[in-house]
C-alpha cells in the first residue's frame, strides 16, 4: 500500500505562505495515478482543492488557482503544495491523497480513499 504523510502545516497571518510535503513511501504508485490535496475547515466537508496526474496535468479548486501551486519532486518521492496569498477561510486540515486510475482532478482527489493524516494551516486575519 502506498502511505502518505504531510507536514509544513502551521499558523501564518492573512497574505502569508506556506509550503506543504507529501512524502510517499510504501509501494511503488502505479501508473496512471491521481495525486492531490484536499481540505476540511471547522464545521465543513472536505474539499478537493488541487490535483496532480501521472503526466503533470494539474487542475485547481476556483477559490484557490493563482495562490495555489501542486507539483512533485519524482526525485525525492514528494508531493508539495506551495500556498500563497493566504486567506482565513484558507484555515483546515489539509491531507494529501493517491489514487490509481486515468481520471484526475479534484473531485476524484476529494473522494480518494488512500489519504494521509492530515497537517493544520491556520491562517489568521
Amino acid at each position: 500500500q502506498v502511505q502518505l504523510l504531510e507536514s509544513g502545516g502551521g499558523s501564518v497571518q492573512a497574505g502569508g505562505s506556506l509550503t506543504l510535503s507529501c512524502v510517499v513511501s510504501g509501494d511503488t504508485i502505479p501508473t496512471p495515478h491521481c495525486m492531490g490535496w484536499s481540505r476540511q475547515a471547522p464545521e465543513k466537508a472536505r474539499e478537493g482543492i488541487a490535483s496532480f496526474d501521472s503526466y503533470g496535468g494539474t487542475s485547481y479548486l476556483e477559490s484557490v488557482f493563482g495562490r495555489f501551486t501542486i507539483s512533485k519532486d519524482n526525485n525525492k518521492n514528494i508531493l508539495l503544495l506551495q500556498m500563497t496569498s493566504l486567506k482565513p477561510e484558507d484555515t483546515g486540515t489539509y491531507y494529501c491523497s493517491q489514487e490509481a486510475g486515468d481520471v484526475c482532478d479534484i473531485v476524484v482527489v476529494n473522494t480518494t480513499r488512500n489519504r494521509g493524516q492530515g497537517t493544520q494551516v491556520t491562517v489568521s486575519s
